[in-house]
């Protein structure tokens, strides 16, 4: 292999500012034979990068549960999730994180991030017909977090709007540790007829390989190294390496590759996702087990004279490789002729697993495929970790010490308004949930977003949740609750849970303490997942949200879970229906206000244990939820979170335009009652004349169950102190933050 190495050499030095260890500098002279050139080391500092390579997670990352009864295919595989529906039917699904860029430049870094998931869920041959989002940001009193807000909506908004596909679901959490560091993590969800699936493979000597969508420009260079750092008051200056988003063009390749699809002649397709060219011909052409001759001349590009590497590195947004079968060019070519895009011919499969980059003649980089994937000569490390000192802190906490309020109303006031509680009105309302061809199949509010699916009787259910302050109080806890929770919102809404993506936002990995975090977090997750039968199908891991500045933001490991509701009559809201019904609490009541936003916001309490979870008892909670949805005995469910019982009840209340009239329990302290987060609790509503069939049900699972009050009209009662409305609590709820974002 020695034909490219007429260029000149590069050295360790030029190693270090690409992000490269010594040591992995040294790896690759040994798998080249040689000093690797600039644009090799340009490749090999993409793809070994750890937003490409997972080289400090993928040891833990295959420690999760990745079989299960409703897969099609298991996580790795393909570009995302395939989850069988039967009737002929799969789901692919997916959620990415688009954190460093949309710190830099929100409106891009958000818009380019959905359009980037949408496309890895198309290029496998599905239609998305849904998305959803999970956002972190700082403090909302602070002009750069709502700069930040603003452009992250707006980004979402615009792309997924005029891209057609509706977002139908998601949260938004505000903490001062995500101050420099916001998390934007986009999910999409797509349907397939399973026998039009496309695999991200190159095969078959000759073939042709093609360039599709828009033109190649500078944007986004270096874009997966950029996301393999800590953010500094110098990223900044790394502005190229975000890309700029065109969701027309990408609606066009959406209907282009889906048409092209029915030709017959893919062999096989990939999104040109982080690193571009280099990412998608490497990969295809690993797991295809050939190799490719690649002219860079051939490429279409929007800037004259671009170098080598600026062509294999560019992250510009719309763009797809297809491997055609020999002989079918005109049929490709047609297509996207017709749909007004680029159609480039740049390559040919080979046999020789290398990859080979030229200009005109001139080969300028020449590369084995294998040595830059997962699971071939990408590096893998197995980081140290030891227990942070603040974890023993947490558990000196005392709930004695904590002074019960002299003014429950006004508490409860404050938390109703708090930006993690109140309602995200002012973001979804930014956001089209009827665009496309799917819509919600309720118009009432349900703890997972239901979506009808076009050829079927089923329904989705799907939800993105993760309490990261959970999880900073204790990983392994924390990790496990995420996942519980939610399936207990699939359970609450209707459906079945089937499988999990995820998106895990972590710190620095060379930093033991995060790495702690990182580990301990995924035995959590792993331990739900096996337990509730939800494997993982796939996802990413973004490290480096940290900053110089604030340090590392708290772990977060973003649960986005897929469940079937196998009949509409199935589907379960969260709003009270009719004045009498009686209110029910399924789960225990304890004495619990660790990790709880009343603990956090009221008293100003950082360090606590995550809340009261236990597996087998979760269990058991949602086997009796489901039997009592089947049974049809209950006439809203929904799960008791943030906030606690009481916050619960108000959005139970103020979907259904009804009031509520509730009595606390003596043995339990009444800030416990109202405001604590102990898990694996459901509120539910039962009519008076279906109570009896309700208890029966009960009796035949190990679940608490208490009756803690009935639907009123419009009034709220609290051991008979009266509260108010519920359209004046609404008020509240729904303004909050809306008021904050527009003061000036």
């Amino acid at each position: 292999m020695s034909a490219a190495a007429h260029l000149e050499a590069t050295t360790v030095e030029q190693a270090k500012q690409l992000g490269l260890l010594p040591e992995e500098f040294d790896k690759i002279k040994q798998i080249l034979g040689r000093v690797p050139n600039f644009n090799e080391l340009s490749i090999f500092s993409v793809m070994w990068s750890e937003h490409c390579s997972y080289k400090n997670s993928i040891k833990w990352l295959k420690t999760l549960p990745r079989k299960g009864k409703h897969l099609l295919v298991e996580a790795g595989e393909e570009n995302a999730g395939l989850v069988d529906l039967g009737d002929g039917l799969g789901c692919a699904f997916k959620i990415e994180s688009h954190n460093h860029p949309s710190a830099l430049e929100p409106y891009q870094g958000a818009a380019t991030g959905v359009g980037g998931i949408h496309r890895d869920i198309f290029t496998m041959g599905a239609r998305p017909i849904c998305a959803l989002n999970s956002l972190r940001f700082g403090d909302l009193e602070n002009d750069k977090t709502k700069h930040l807000l603003k452009g992250v909506v707006k980004g979402i908004g615009d792309y997924g709007n005029c891209f057609g596909v509706p977002t139908v679901a998601g949260e938004v959490y505000f903490d001062p540790v995500y101050q420099t560091n916001p998390l934007v993590n986009a999910m999409s969800v797509g349907i397939v007829k399973t026998n039009e699936t496309v695999s991200a493979i190159s095969q078959g000597v000759g073939n042709p390989v093609y360039i599709v969508g828009s033109a190649t420009g500078k944007d986004g260079i270096h874009g997966a190294a950029f996301a393999s750092k800590d953010i500094t008051e110098d990223s900044a200056k790394d502005l190229p390496a975000v890309q700029v988003g065109d969701p027309f063009q990408e609606k066009l390749l959406l209907e282009a590759t889906l048409e092209v699809i029915q030709t017959g002649a893919v062999v096989g397709m990939q999104d040109m996702g982080a690193a571009g060219i280099t990412c998608s011909t490497s990969e295809m052409s690993a797991k295809g087990k050939s190799g490719m001759k690649v002219w860079l001349d051939k490429v279409p590009t929007r800037q004259q004279n671009m170098k080598p590497w600026e062509i294999l590195l560019s992250e510009s947004q719309e763009r797809m490789l297809i491997v055609v079968k020999k002989g079918m060019e005109k049929e490709v070519e047609a297509v996207f002729e017709k749909w007004d895009l680029h159609c480039a011919i740049i390559g040919e499969v080979t046999d020789t697993g290398i990859l080979e980059y030229y200009v005109g003649s001139e080969l300028v980089a020449q590369v084995p495929a294998e040595s830059l994937v997962l699971g071939g000569g990408a590096p893998v490390y197995e980081r140290e970790y030891k227990e942070p000192a603040y974890f023993s802190e947490n558990k000196k906490f005392d709930i004695e010490k904590i002074a019960e309020p002299d003014d429950y109303k006004q508490v409860a006031k404050q938390l109703t308004q708090s930006p993690n509680i109140a309602s995200k009105k002012w973001v979804y309302e930014q956001y089209d949930s009827m665009v496309g061809v799917a819509n919600l199949s309720t118009n009432k509010p349900s703890d997972a977003a239901i979506v009808r699916v076009l050829g079927s009787n089923k329904h989705l259910a799907v939800t993105v949740d993760c309490n990261a302050r959970y999880v900073w109080a204790d990983p392994f806890v924390g990790g496990q609750i995420a996942v519980a929770e939610a399936a207990r919102n699939i359970v609450c809404s209707g459906g079945e849970p089937s499988a999990i993506t995820n998106c895990l936002n972590f710190g620095n990995p060379y930093l033991p303490e995060v790495y702690w975090q990182f580990v301990n977090a995924i035995k959590g997750m792993g331990k739900a997942c096996e337990a509730l039968d939800t494997p993982v199908t796939g996802g990413n891991v973004s490290f480096y949200n940290q900053s110089t500045e604030g340090g590392a933001v708290f772990p977060t490991p973003t649960i986005g879970m897929l469940g079937v509701v196998e009949d509409k009559d199935l589907v379960t809201t969260i709003d009270f229906k009719k004045s009498g019904h009686r209110i029910y609490v399924i789960g225990e009541m304890r004495n619990d206000i660790s990790s709880s936003e009343y603990l956090v916001k009221v008293h100003g309490v950082q360090n606590s244990p995550a809340p009261y979870f236990d597996l087998s008892t979760e269990l058991s909670l949602q086997k009796a939820i489901k039997r009592l949805i089947n049974e049809q005995v209950i006439e809203s469910a929904h799960d008791v979170a943030e906030g606690g019982l009481l916050i619960t009840l108000l959005e139970s209340a103020m979907a259904g335009k009804k009031g509520f009239e509730i009595e606390t329990e003596s043995d339990i302290r009444k800030d416990a009652f109202l405001f604590g987060e102990a898990q694996s609790r459901v509120v539910v509503s039962v009519k008076t004349e279906k109570e009896d069939e309700f208890l029966n049900v009960l009796s035949k699972f190990d679940v608490e169950f208490s009756n803690i009050g009935i639907v009123t009209s419009a009034m709220i009662y609290v051991d008979k102190d009266r509260w108010g409305s519920v359209g004046e609590w609404k008020e509240i709820y729904d303004n909050a933050i809306g008021a904050e974002v527009e003061k000036s």
